[in-house]
């Protein structure tokens, strides 16, 4: 995103800076301009890189949360005090996940960490699609969804990242759009698992439409609309997430299905799966609601119940048919 933006922005007369919780690793990509998580890429001269926690903070004009899921809470936590009494930019969030401890959304997870710390609580927004970080560096063209409760935001957003290779469109469906962020990495995790156990291209496809259903039938019995789930930040992150031989939670499942223990594949890699504790979360909301998910619930089973896949997916073929269902 930093360097999305700082091709965007300098032009503007807007700087770019990148913060990071590791004081040690920010001294190392300020130094290098090169990070293991982006191969083959070299960070901008343009782009400060700090891992302090300070000015920089408090005089940005926007804030993008890029932070983990399951890390948001207690880093923003840390970040509060850097504020002080200054009213704090609006947060554009680029994370995809739910909480475990809390089954909340990022937007949530902001809002209520700066709630408790006594910060004034900004304008949040949501910036989601299909977006390999690869690509995005290369310039290659992306469409994505900003959404926001206000839609103010939402439009600055659209404007601010929009470029010749980015198209942003604007959205007011923020628990659609974060939803269908979090859910398709579970997915995504079947569909790798199809991939390592050579099951071929039509068990896939077929997966990608019912997995659509649980996540359409899920977001609906938690009041998104259900069309978000067929547009850009649904439907269309979902295929890129199966189908990119780039994509984490892909790479993970597959990794799974040719034998690999889920703690050494999680161990090894040098960026979060998502889709791991997201389905754990996923598990436990379903249940409280009622809701029928049984290609997540067979992905909770792999990775946290020790199930092998080759039993998981027998399962589901053996599951009863009847006239398909969407949500």
């Amino acid at each position: 995103m930093a360097l999305v933006l700082a091709d965007l922005l300098q032009s503007r007369g807007f700087g770019v800076t990148i913060w990071s919780p590791f004081p040690a690793a920010a001294e190392e990509l300020r130094r290098t301009r090169v990070s293991v998580r982006l191969p083959g890429f070299r960070l901008a001269d343009a782009v400060v890189v700090t891992g302090d926690d300070g000015r920089s903070l408090r005089e940005s004009t926007l804030l993008v949360n890029a932070i983990p899921t399951q890390f948001i809470r207690p880093t923003w936590t840390r970040l509060c005090p850097a504020f002080g009494t200054a009213r704090m930019a609006p947060v554009v969030s680029v994370a995809k996940g739910i909480e475990t401890a809390t089954l909340t959304r990022p937007s949530q997870i902001l809002a209520d960490a700066l709630a408790a710390a006594g910060a004034a609580v900004p304008s949040i927004a949501v910036l989601s699609g299909p977006t390999i970080a690869g690509e995005l560096a290369r310039r290659l063209p992306a469409v994505l969804v900003a959404a926001s409760d206000d839609p103010a935001l939402a439009e600055r957003v659209r404007e601010v990242f929009s470029s010749p290779w980015t198209r942003i469109y604007s959205h007011d469906d923020i628990l659609g759009v974060e939803l269908a962020g979090a859910l398709k990495n579970v997915i995504a995790i079947a569909a790798g698992i199809i991939d390592g156990a050579g099951l071929g291209t039509n068990a896939k496809s077929a997966l990608l439409a019912r997995g659509l259903a649980e996540i359409v039938r899920l977001g609906a019995a938690l009041g998104a609309r259900p069309e978000t789930f067929f547009g850009v930040a649904g439907v269309g992150d979902l295929a890129t997430t199966c189908f990119s031989p780039e994509g984490r939670n892909r790479s993970f499942g597959e990794a799974i299905a040719k034998g690999a223990r889920v703690d050494a594949v999680l161990a090894q890699g040098s960026s979060v799966v998502e889709g791991v504790p997201t389905a754990k979360a996923v598990r436990e909301l379903a249940g409280r609601l009622g809701v029928d998910l049984p290609i997540i619930d067979a992905v909770y089973a792999i990775v946290f119940g020790g199930r092998s896949p080759a039993d998981a997916l027998a399962d589901l073929m053996r599951r009863s048919t009847g006239a398909e269902k969407i949500g």
